[in-house]
Protein backbone atom coordinates (compact mmCIF):
# COMPACT_ATOMS: atom_id res chain seq x y z
CA UNK A 1 0.00 0.00 0.00
CA UNK A 2 2.87 2.37 0.70
CA UNK A 3 4.08 2.25 -2.91
CA UNK A 4 0.60 2.85 -4.27
CA UNK A 5 0.13 5.86 -2.00
CA UNK A 6 3.40 7.34 -3.27
CA UNK A 7 2.16 7.07 -6.87
CA UNK A 8 -1.05 8.82 -5.90
CA UNK A 9 0.97 11.75 -4.54
CA UNK A 10 1.79 12.78 -8.09
CA UNK A 11 -1.73 12.28 -9.37
CA UNK A 12 -3.23 14.54 -6.72
CA UNK A 13 -1.07 17.50 -7.72
CA UNK A 14 -1.70 16.82 -11.39
CA UNK A 15 -5.37 17.65 -11.16
CA UNK A 16 -5.45 20.17 -8.27
CA UNK A 17 -3.41 22.88 -9.96
CA UNK A 18 -4.89 26.37 -9.76
CA UNK A 19 -7.63 26.76 -12.35
CA UNK A 20 -8.09 29.71 -14.67
CA UNK A 21 -11.06 31.99 -13.97
CA UNK A 22 -13.48 31.06 -16.73
CA UNK A 23 -16.92 31.86 -18.10
CA UNK A 24 -18.25 28.81 -16.29
CA UNK A 25 -17.22 30.46 -13.05
CA UNK A 26 -14.25 31.69 -11.08
CA UNK A 27 -13.03 28.37 -9.68
CA UNK A 28 -9.54 28.42 -8.24
CA UNK A 29 -9.67 25.35 -6.01
CA UNK A 30 -11.41 22.00 -6.57
CA UNK A 31 -12.66 22.02 -2.95
CA UNK A 32 -11.41 18.44 -2.62
CA UNK A 33 -12.01 16.32 0.49
CA UNK A 34 -9.60 13.57 -0.67
CA UNK A 35 -7.15 14.64 2.03
CA UNK A 36 -9.32 12.62 4.43
CA UNK A 37 -8.26 9.45 2.61
CA UNK A 38 -4.49 9.70 3.11
CA UNK A 39 -4.65 6.91 5.70
CA UNK A 40 -2.02 8.40 8.03
CA UNK A 41 -1.26 11.63 9.88
CA UNK A 42 -0.34 13.90 7.03
CA UNK A 43 0.19 17.63 6.29
CA UNK A 44 0.65 19.40 2.96
CA UNK A 45 1.42 22.86 1.62
CA UNK A 46 0.87 23.89 -2.00
CA UNK A 47 2.15 26.97 -3.83
CA UNK A 48 0.74 27.51 -7.32
CA UNK A 49 0.80 30.14 -10.04
CA UNK A 50 -1.22 30.60 -13.22
CA UNK A 51 -0.13 32.73 -16.16
CA UNK A 52 -3.05 33.43 -18.55
CA UNK A 53 -2.61 34.79 -22.06
CA UNK A 54 -6.10 36.09 -22.86
CA UNK A 55 -6.92 38.90 -25.28
CA UNK A 56 -9.71 39.84 -27.67
CA UNK A 57 -10.84 42.21 -30.40
CA UNK A 58 -13.74 44.66 -30.19
CA UNK A 59 -16.57 44.35 -32.68
CA UNK A 60 -16.49 46.81 -35.64
CA UNK A 61 -19.32 48.78 -33.98
CA UNK A 62 -16.96 49.50 -31.06
CA UNK A 63 -13.86 50.26 -33.12
CA UNK A 64 -12.35 46.82 -33.76
CA UNK A 65 -9.36 47.46 -31.46
CA UNK A 66 -7.41 44.77 -29.63
CA UNK A 67 -7.94 44.57 -25.87
CA UNK A 68 -4.40 43.56 -24.94
CA UNK A 69 -3.94 40.91 -22.25
CA UNK A 70 -6.84 41.25 -19.81
CA UNK A 71 -6.26 38.56 -17.14
CA UNK A 72 -3.31 38.90 -14.78
CA UNK A 73 -1.09 36.27 -13.19
CA UNK A 74 -2.12 35.03 -9.78
CA UNK A 75 -0.56 32.93 -7.03
CA UNK A 76 -2.39 30.58 -4.68
CA UNK A 77 -1.28 29.13 -1.36
CA UNK A 78 -3.29 26.17 -0.04
CA UNK A 79 -2.64 23.88 2.92
CA UNK A 80 -4.21 21.04 4.83
CA UNK A 81 -3.64 18.48 7.58
CA UNK A 82 -5.18 15.08 8.31
CA UNK A 83 -5.19 13.50 11.78
CA UNK A 84 -5.94 9.81 12.39
CA UNK A 85 -7.70 9.49 15.74
CA UNK A 86 -8.29 5.71 15.61
CA UNK A 87 -9.15 2.97 13.11
CA UNK A 88 -12.57 4.49 12.47
CA UNK A 89 -12.19 8.25 12.90
CA UNK A 90 -9.97 10.92 11.36
CA UNK A 91 -10.12 14.72 11.17
CA UNK A 92 -8.90 17.23 8.61
CA UNK A 93 -8.47 20.99 8.39
CA UNK A 94 -8.05 22.73 5.01
CA UNK A 95 -7.26 26.32 4.06
CA UNK A 96 -7.76 27.28 0.41
CA UNK A 97 -8.92 30.06 -1.92
CA UNK A 98 -11.85 28.52 -3.79
CA UNK A 99 -12.99 31.46 -5.94
CA UNK A 100 -11.24 34.48 -7.40
CA UNK A 101 -10.74 36.80 -10.35
CA UNK A 102 -8.10 39.31 -11.48
CA UNK A 103 -9.05 41.43 -14.51
CA UNK A 104 -6.99 44.35 -15.87
CA UNK A 105 -7.72 45.82 -19.31
CA UNK A 106 -4.58 47.84 -20.15
CA UNK A 107 -4.76 51.53 -20.97
CA UNK A 108 -3.70 52.97 -24.30
CA UNK A 109 -5.24 50.24 -26.48
CA UNK A 110 -8.30 52.15 -27.66
CA UNK A 111 -10.41 49.14 -26.68
CA UNK A 112 -13.82 50.18 -25.38
CA UNK A 113 -13.20 48.55 -21.95
CA UNK A 114 -9.65 49.88 -21.44
CA UNK A 115 -8.93 50.74 -17.82
CA UNK A 116 -11.44 48.22 -16.50
CA UNK A 117 -10.23 46.50 -13.33
CA UNK A 118 -11.86 43.80 -11.20
CA UNK A 119 -10.77 41.66 -8.27
CA UNK A 120 -12.58 38.93 -6.37
CA UNK A 121 -10.88 37.15 -3.49
CA UNK A 122 -12.06 34.38 -1.17
CA UNK A 123 -10.43 32.36 1.60
CA UNK A 124 -12.06 29.31 3.16
CA UNK A 125 -11.30 27.43 6.38
CA UNK A 126 -12.80 23.92 6.40
CA UNK A 127 -12.93 21.49 9.33
CA UNK A 128 -13.91 17.91 8.43
CA UNK A 129 -14.47 14.62 10.24
CA UNK A 130 -14.70 11.16 8.66
CA UNK A 131 -16.09 7.95 10.17
CA UNK A 132 -15.10 4.66 8.54
CA UNK A 133 -17.36 1.61 8.82
CA UNK A 134 -16.19 -2.01 8.78
CA UNK A 135 -17.72 -2.37 5.30
CA UNK A 136 -15.02 -0.02 3.86
CA UNK A 137 -17.63 2.68 3.37
CA UNK A 138 -17.24 5.98 5.17
CA UNK A 139 -19.16 9.19 5.74
CA UNK A 140 -17.73 12.63 6.31
CA UNK A 141 -18.78 16.19 6.83
CA UNK A 142 -17.94 19.47 8.45
CA UNK A 143 -18.18 23.23 8.51
CA UNK A 144 -16.62 25.85 6.24
CA UNK A 145 -16.05 29.51 7.11
CA UNK A 146 -15.37 31.58 4.00
CA UNK A 147 -14.46 35.23 3.50
CA UNK A 148 -15.17 37.22 0.33
CA UNK A 149 -14.23 40.68 -0.91
CA UNK A 150 -14.48 42.36 -4.31
CA UNK A 151 -13.84 45.60 -6.15
CA UNK A 152 -14.18 46.84 -9.71
CA UNK A 153 -13.63 49.91 -11.86
CA UNK A 154 -15.53 50.10 -15.18
CA UNK A 155 -14.83 53.42 -16.93
CA UNK A 156 -17.05 52.75 -19.96
CA UNK A 157 -20.13 52.51 -17.69
CA UNK A 158 -20.26 56.19 -16.63
CA UNK A 159 -16.99 55.93 -14.70
CA UNK A 160 -18.41 53.25 -12.43
CA UNK A 161 -16.53 52.03 -9.34
CA UNK A 162 -17.47 49.59 -6.58
CA UNK A 163 -15.74 48.40 -3.43
CA UNK A 164 -17.14 45.57 -1.28
CA UNK A 165 -15.07 45.07 1.90
CA UNK A 166 -14.41 41.60 3.25
CA UNK A 167 -17.32 39.70 4.78
CA UNK A 168 -17.44 36.18 6.23
CA UNK A 169 -20.14 33.52 6.21
CA UNK A 170 -20.64 29.82 7.00
CA UNK A 171 -21.33 26.79 4.84
CA UNK A 172 -21.05 23.03 5.20
CA UNK A 173 -19.63 19.90 3.55
CA UNK A 174 -21.18 16.42 3.35
CA UNK A 175 -19.82 13.29 1.71
CA UNK A 176 -19.58 9.55 1.38
CA UNK A 177 -16.61 7.41 0.38
CA UNK A 178 -15.43 3.89 -0.28
CA UNK A 179 -11.97 2.36 -0.38
CA UNK A 180 -10.28 -0.97 -1.03
CA UNK A 181 -6.59 -0.86 -0.04
CA UNK A 182 -5.78 -4.14 -1.80
CA UNK A 183 -6.12 -2.42 -5.19
CA UNK A 184 -5.38 1.17 -4.04
CA UNK A 185 -9.01 2.07 -4.78
CA UNK A 186 -10.63 5.18 -3.27
CA UNK A 187 -13.83 6.97 -4.20
CA UNK A 188 -15.28 10.10 -2.57
CA UNK A 189 -18.50 11.96 -3.37
CA UNK A 190 -18.56 15.44 -1.80
CA UNK A 191 -21.27 18.09 -1.57
CA UNK A 192 -20.12 21.66 -0.87
CA UNK A 193 -22.98 23.93 0.15
CA UNK A 194 -23.64 27.39 -1.23
CA UNK A 195 -22.59 30.23 1.09
CA UNK A 196 -24.71 33.39 1.44
CA UNK A 197 -23.36 36.89 2.06
CA UNK A 198 -24.87 40.31 2.53
CA UNK A 199 -22.05 42.46 1.14
CA UNK A 200 -21.71 46.12 1.96
CA UNK A 201 -21.22 47.88 -1.40
CA UNK A 202 -19.76 51.36 -1.86
CA UNK A 203 -20.53 52.52 -5.40
CA UNK A 204 -19.71 55.68 -7.33
CA UNK A 205 -20.21 56.91 -10.89
CA UNK A 206 -21.11 60.04 -12.83
CA UNK A 207 -24.48 59.81 -11.04
CA UNK A 208 -22.91 60.20 -7.56
CA UNK A 209 -22.23 57.79 -4.72
CA UNK A 210 -24.26 55.10 -2.95
CA UNK A 211 -23.57 52.85 0.03
CA UNK A 212 -25.94 49.91 0.35
CA UNK A 213 -25.85 46.14 0.53
CA UNK A 214 -26.12 43.36 -2.04
CA UNK A 215 -26.83 39.65 -1.54
CA UNK A 216 -24.09 37.39 -2.92
CA UNK A 217 -24.00 33.60 -2.95
CA UNK A 218 -20.97 31.48 -3.80
CA UNK A 219 -22.27 28.35 -5.53
CA UNK A 220 -22.99 24.85 -4.35
CA UNK A 221 -20.92 22.11 -5.97
CA UNK A 222 -20.58 18.33 -6.15
CA UNK A 223 -17.25 16.52 -6.56
CA UNK A 224 -16.73 12.86 -7.51
CA UNK A 225 -13.08 11.86 -7.07
CA UNK A 226 -11.60 8.42 -7.60
CA UNK A 227 -8.45 6.37 -8.03
CA UNK A 228 -7.76 2.66 -8.52
CA UNK A 229 -4.80 0.45 -9.28
CA UNK A 230 -4.99 -1.03 -12.77
CA UNK A 231 -1.56 -2.70 -13.01
CA UNK A 232 1.61 -3.02 -10.96
CA UNK A 233 2.59 0.47 -9.70
CA UNK A 234 -0.01 2.05 -12.01
CA UNK A 235 -3.06 4.09 -11.01
CA UNK A 236 -6.04 5.36 -12.92
CA UNK A 237 -7.47 8.51 -11.34
CA UNK A 238 -9.96 11.23 -12.10
CA UNK A 239 -12.69 13.55 -10.96
CA UNK A 240 -15.98 15.12 -12.01
CA UNK A 241 -16.81 18.54 -10.56
CA UNK A 242 -20.24 20.13 -11.05
CA UNK A 243 -20.72 23.77 -9.99
CA UNK A 244 -24.08 25.55 -9.93
CA UNK A 245 -22.90 28.91 -11.29
CA UNK A 246 -26.46 30.15 -11.74
CA UNK A 247 -26.42 30.72 -7.97
CA UNK A 248 -23.46 33.08 -8.17
CA UNK A 249 -23.99 36.74 -8.95
CA UNK A 250 -23.25 40.28 -7.77
CA UNK A 251 -26.07 42.80 -8.31
CA UNK A 252 -25.26 46.15 -6.65
CA UNK A 253 -28.03 48.77 -6.67
CA UNK A 254 -26.41 51.62 -8.64
CA UNK A 255 -24.98 49.37 -11.35
CA UNK A 256 -28.34 47.67 -11.80
CA UNK A 257 -30.14 51.02 -12.02
CA UNK A 258 -27.72 52.26 -14.72
CA UNK A 259 -27.56 49.11 -16.86
CA UNK A 260 -30.59 47.00 -15.98
CA UNK A 261 -28.22 44.06 -15.44
CA UNK A 262 -26.23 42.49 -12.59
CA UNK A 263 -22.53 43.28 -12.38
CA UNK A 264 -21.76 39.54 -12.47
CA UNK A 265 -24.07 36.66 -13.43
CA UNK A 266 -23.93 33.26 -15.15
CA UNK A 267 -26.56 31.46 -17.18
CA UNK A 268 -25.94 27.86 -16.19
CA UNK A 269 -23.90 25.25 -14.31
CA UNK A 270 -20.64 23.77 -15.59
CA UNK A 271 -18.97 20.40 -15.21
CA UNK A 272 -15.23 19.75 -15.23
CA UNK A 273 -13.99 16.25 -16.10
CA UNK A 274 -10.46 15.04 -15.31
CA UNK A 275 -8.84 11.69 -16.13
CA UNK A 276 -5.24 10.60 -15.69
CA UNK A 277 -2.64 7.90 -15.07
CA UNK A 278 -0.04 7.73 -12.31
CA UNK A 279 3.01 5.45 -12.34
CA UNK A 280 5.61 4.60 -9.67
CA UNK A 281 9.04 4.28 -11.29
CA UNK A 282 10.93 3.30 -8.13
CA UNK A 283 10.95 3.94 -4.37
CA UNK A 284 11.89 7.59 -4.93
CA UNK A 285 10.10 8.72 -8.08
CA UNK A 286 6.56 8.62 -9.41
CA UNK A 287 4.76 10.60 -12.07
CA UNK A 288 1.38 11.34 -13.59
CA UNK A 289 -0.28 12.73 -16.70
CA UNK A 290 -3.86 13.98 -16.93
CA UNK A 291 -6.42 15.57 -19.24
CA UNK A 292 -9.25 17.90 -18.18
CA UNK A 293 -12.25 19.37 -19.95
CA UNK A 294 -14.43 22.18 -18.61
CA UNK A 295 -17.81 22.56 -20.28
CA UNK A 296 -18.57 25.96 -21.86
CA UNK A 297 -21.76 27.97 -21.36
CA UNK A 298 -24.17 29.16 -24.01
CA UNK A 299 -24.64 32.85 -24.72
CA UNK A 300 -22.44 35.89 -24.11
CA UNK A 301 -19.93 36.18 -21.27
CA UNK A 302 -19.14 39.11 -19.03
CA UNK A 303 -16.41 41.63 -19.91
CA UNK A 304 -15.11 40.86 -16.40
CA UNK A 305 -14.56 37.19 -17.34
CA UNK A 306 -14.07 36.84 -21.12
CA UNK A 307 -13.32 33.10 -21.37
CA UNK A 308 -15.57 30.08 -21.71
CA UNK A 309 -14.44 26.61 -20.64
CA UNK A 310 -11.16 24.90 -21.54
CA UNK A 311 -9.27 21.77 -22.54
CA UNK A 312 -6.06 21.10 -20.63
CA UNK A 313 -3.24 18.63 -20.21
CA UNK A 314 -1.02 18.27 -17.16
CA UNK A 315 2.03 16.40 -15.91
CA UNK A 316 3.45 15.91 -12.42
CA UNK A 317 6.43 14.25 -10.76
CA UNK A 318 6.83 13.28 -7.11
CA UNK A 319 10.05 12.66 -5.19
CA UNK A 320 9.73 10.73 -1.92
CA UNK A 321 12.30 10.64 0.85
CA UNK A 322 11.31 8.85 4.06
CA UNK A 323 8.13 10.62 5.26
CA UNK A 324 8.55 13.61 2.94
CA UNK A 325 7.19 13.87 -0.60
CA UNK A 326 7.65 16.79 -2.97
CA UNK A 327 5.52 17.14 -6.09
CA UNK A 328 6.01 19.52 -9.00
CA UNK A 329 3.27 19.85 -11.60
CA UNK A 330 2.55 21.85 -14.74
CA UNK A 331 -0.63 22.26 -16.77
CA UNK A 332 -1.42 23.84 -20.14
CA UNK A 333 -4.90 25.26 -20.81
CA UNK A 334 -6.46 25.76 -24.23
CA UNK A 335 -9.00 28.39 -23.21
CA UNK A 336 -12.43 28.30 -24.81
CA UNK A 337 -13.53 31.08 -27.18
CA UNK A 338 -15.90 33.71 -25.80
CA UNK A 339 -17.98 36.66 -26.95
CA UNK A 340 -18.86 39.47 -24.55
CA UNK A 341 -21.74 41.95 -24.53
CA UNK A 342 -21.83 45.67 -23.67
CA UNK A 343 -25.36 46.91 -23.13
CA UNK A 344 -27.35 46.15 -26.29
CA UNK A 345 -24.20 45.62 -28.38
CA UNK A 346 -23.44 41.91 -28.73
CA UNK A 347 -20.93 40.71 -29.50
CA UNK A 348 -18.91 43.57 -28.06
CA UNK A 349 -15.62 41.69 -27.72
CA UNK A 350 -14.49 38.49 -29.45
CA UNK A 351 -11.90 36.38 -27.58
CA UNK A 352 -10.31 33.48 -29.48
CA UNK A 353 -7.07 31.48 -29.53
CA UNK A 354 -6.27 32.06 -25.85
CA UNK A 355 -4.30 29.92 -23.41
CA UNK A 356 -2.79 29.68 -19.93
CA UNK A 357 0.00 27.82 -18.16
CA UNK A 358 -0.22 26.78 -14.52
CA UNK A 359 2.47 25.37 -12.25
CA UNK A 360 2.48 24.18 -8.65
CA UNK A 361 4.75 22.71 -6.00
CA UNK A 362 3.33 20.65 -3.16
CA UNK A 363 5.24 19.55 -0.07
CA UNK A 364 3.65 16.71 1.91
CA UNK A 365 4.78 15.11 5.17
CA UNK A 366 3.57 11.97 6.98
CA UNK A 367 3.93 12.24 10.74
Amino acid sequence: MKNKRVAFGATAAAFTLPAIAMAGGVDRSPQSAFLLYEGKNYAEFTLGNLNPDVSGVASPLLGGRSSGEVLTNYTLVNSGVNWVINDNLNLAFIIDKPFGANVDYPLGTGYFAQGTLAELDTVSYTALARYKFASQFSIFGGLRYQTLKANATIPFVRGYNIDAPEEGAWGYVLGIGWEKPEIAAKVALTYNSAIDYDLTTNESSALGTLSSSAPVKTPQSVNLEFQTGIATNTLLFGSVRWVDWEQFGIDPAMYGAMTGQPLVSYNGPTTTYTIGLGYKFNDKWSGAISYAYDTPLDGYTSNLNPVNGYNSIGAAATYTWNQLKITAAIRYYDVGDAETAAGKIAPAGIFTGNSAIGAAVRIGYYF
